[in-house]
């Protein structure tokens, strides 16, 4: 599905990434791990437009997309969430998710002004798909409430439906456990385990919460300062000492 050649990037002549490597089959669930400052985030940035790579190729499904514009790479299926969360605190929560849906109306700005036309069919399919993905995902109750009354982990919940109504086929979750206390990683770790399987997703995973990577993750990929310093299974990552040294230390 996705395959990463000789990823760079550069800020000011300083390498946050530094020839990143990487293939990822179709319905995997890869983990990027390593300490802040390695280059995790700008990679996910990279791989969804907001930074145009220094050098380097990423082909998603057969289609070079480095350089793409963010709602391109999204249509194209890319979906993702932030490690701080991007909602829109003064829309409610069914408007947060029915934004997702706007690059496919396919209605004009005049049918869109004038509420003609294909504007109202689209607009209650759009509503009726939001609605049916907060039931999925067990927020429907809160369809009305403005976002930045939420609770912190159904915020995190709202992000990932938001995510989900672009219809990814690749979903990219940035430390969606920041900030969460252990019940509620658990129950995170039991979502997404869901999604994965519910949606048929392929997923890539930033974390710092290793009791979740070590549940969910089939493999591991480790940044320190923009380099991979190793990849494998889990257990491997677990006692490599490259990375004991680099990040894990006594968190495992």
């Amino acid at each position: 599905m996705l395959k990463i050649t000789g990823l760079t990037h550069y800020f000011e002549g300083l390498a946050a990434i530094s020839d990143f490597n990487l293939q990822l089959k179709e319905g995997e669930l890869l983990g990027i791990i390593g300490p802040n400052g390695s280059g995790k985030t700008t990679f996910f940035n990279i791989l969804t437009g907001i930074y145009r790579p220094t050098q380097g190729s990423i082909i998603f499904k057969d289609k070079e997309i480095a350089g793409l514009k963010p709602n391109e790479i999204t249509s194209m299926g890319i979906g993702r969430t932030f490690q701080n969360i991007r909602l829109f605190n003064r829309l409610s929560v069914i408007d947060n998710v029915r934004t997702s849906f706007y690059s496919k109306t396919g209605y004009s700005m005049i049918e869109a002004l004038f509420h003609i036309g294909r504007y109202r069919s689209v607009e209650r399919a759009i509503t009726e798909s939001s609605m049916d993905l907060l039931s999925k995902f067990d927020i429907a109750q809160y369809a009305l409430t403005t976002a930045n009354n939420l609770p912190y982990g159904i915020q995190r919940r709202l992000e990932i439906v938001r995510a989900m109504a672009t219809t990814p086929d690749l979903l990219l979750l940035d430390e969606p456990a920041c900030g969460m206390n252990q019940g509620e990683i658990r129950e995170l770790l039991d979502l997404i385990l869901w999604i994965k399987k519910e949606f048929s997703l392929t997923i890539i995973l930033i974390e710092h919460q290793m009791s979740l990577v070590m549940g969910l993750c089939q493999r591991l990929t480790v940044l320190d300062f923009g380099v991979t310093i190793a990849e494998g299974l889990p257990q491997d990552i677990r006692n490599n000492p490259k990375v004991l040294t680099a990040y894990l230390g006594d968190n495992i």
